[in-house]
């Protein structure tokens, strides 16, 4: 007997539902990932994300031979490769772990056409098991955080199982194909200082931050210079953490919160799939009109604002690929309130450079500042003024001054004056805002 486990966003060894079913009672199991140019070069292409992917792959291969497997590696389309491989090894059922957004829900749906033998979807990328079970009283999907939290925390929850000592092998003489490098597959590397990808190196994460700093997370998360941030979404992000088991693991009931908004954006992407698009409430849809003005949008994108908070978290994103996620809020209110452009070129952006960039989290972030969104509230509740964030979360500049040099020993003089007053754009903004809800 011979089974495939088709790998995508799961790319662990640990806690991994897929594999533990996959390997049980067969004689060969399949370990494989499929590149596919259609998301390598789709409209989210990232050079620093996919390096990150790579070094996921080989730390994950690595732990597969240690195991008597390794990774098979194939590249296409994958209700191509995965039937030709199901053919070559006369397989006899596929497992693989179910996503959310449309693209991957048809994808899936195509691989399971071409294939004349069973496919298995199992849960593994959320902490929730089942996050289409998760409903109103009247059976209809949430569309706001704090009801979608309560039912979410009372869902069934499955215990996290450990690594397996040992996996059956590959059939003899399967060609198990290279992993890549970067610039093989027409991408290249646009972040100075990454994390480096991989469940070894997320596990040892984890473990310092259960040990080290979970404790504090509520009271240290939004100060910028402490970085009391986790940084595992990247981990999250590619599964080499199991959110379930990260979920056991941490104490701090406001780190689990956070993981519940990821649920959450997760849950709205798979019922509103036209969020991928287009803002949420309709209301907002082709009404706004939002500014077209490249040269803000290139001043946001390289750090170079005026307002010290913004410029700094824009170039920590260009730095290592990840941004504090106060800095998030500062910055993605900064570009769609105080400059008025539109959230997709900020979600773009997001998505070139995030290590961690996910669909679900970054679109349903973006609209949600932007005031387009779910859990919708008025627009001036998700105004920042960047100058009083400074003051709260980042007091004494530390944070500024480590990504923003300039501002280092006196050199203030080099550094670029405001490119909008902040009243100004805020009572502007609350008027666009007026006028397109007014027509929607």
């Amino acid at each position: 007997m011979t089974t495939i486990l088709w790998l995508r966003r799961d790319l662990r060894v640990h806690d991994h539902p897929a594999l533990d079913a996959a390997r049980i009672g067969t004689d060969h199991l399949v370990p494989v990932f499929c590149f596919d140019d259609r998301l390598l070069h789709g409209r989210h292409a990232s050079g620093p994300r996919t390096q990150f992917l790579l070094e996921c792959l080989a730390d994950l291969d690595r732990s597969l031979r240690a195991r008597g497997s390794r990774l098979v590696i194939r590249h296409g389309r994958p209700e191509a490769e995965i039937a030709k491989l199901a053919a070559e090894t006369k397989a006899d059922a596929v497992h693989y772990t179910g996503d959310v957004g449309a693209f991957a829900r048809d994808r899936d749906r195509r691989v399971e056409q071409a294939l004349g033998i069973p496919v298995h979807e199992h849960p593994g990328l959320f902490a929730a098991e089942n996050l289409e079970a998760i409903r109103t009283t009247d059976g209809n999907p949430y569309t706001t955080f704090t009801p979608f939290h309560r039912a979410w925390s009372g869902s069934p929850r499955r215990r996290p199982s450990g690594a397996p000592r040992a996996l059956p092998p590959l059939p003899p003489g399967l060609a198990h194909g290279a992993i890549p490098e970067l610039g093989d597959l027409g991408l290249h590397q646009e972040v100075e200082e990454p994390m480096r990808g991989g469940e070894t190196v997320g596990r040892e994460r984890l473990r310092r931050f259960v040990s080290d700093r979970a404790a504090a997370y509520e009271y240290a998360r939004d100060l910028l210079a402490e970085d009391g941030a986790s940084r595992l979404s990247p981990y999250l992000h590619f599964g080499c953490l199991s959110a379930r088991e990260v979920e056991a693991r941490v104490p701090s009931h406001e780190f689990r919160r956070q993981l519940g908004w990821r649920d959450f954006f997760a849950h709205v992407l798979l019922h509103f799939p036209g969020n991928a698009q287009s803002e949420h409430q309709a209301r907002y849809r082709g009404t706004i009109n939002w500014s077209r003005a490249e040269k803000a949008f290139e001043a946001w994108c390289e750090g170079r604002t005026g307002y010290p908070l913004v410029d700094a978290g824009m170039r920590q994103l260009r730095h290592e690929g990840w941004m504090h996620n106060r800095a998030r809020l500062v910055v993605a209110s900064f570009l769609t309130k105080d400059l008025g452009i539109d959230w997709r070129w900020g979600e773009r952006w997001f998505m070139r450079l995030l290590l961690d960039g996910d669909e679900a989290s970054n679109n349903g972030n973006w609209q949600w500042v932007a005031s387009v969104g779910v859990d919708p509230r008025p627009p001036f509740r998700r105004l920042f003024n960047p100058a009083r964030q400074q003051e709260r979360f980042d007091p004494d500049g530390a944070y500024v001054r480590r990504y923003v040099p300039e501002l280092r020993n006196g050199g203030a003089h080099r550094y670029p004056p405001p490119i909008v007053d902040h009243q100004v754009a805020r009572q502007e903004a609350l008027a666009r805002y007026r006028v397109a809800a007014s027509s929607g």
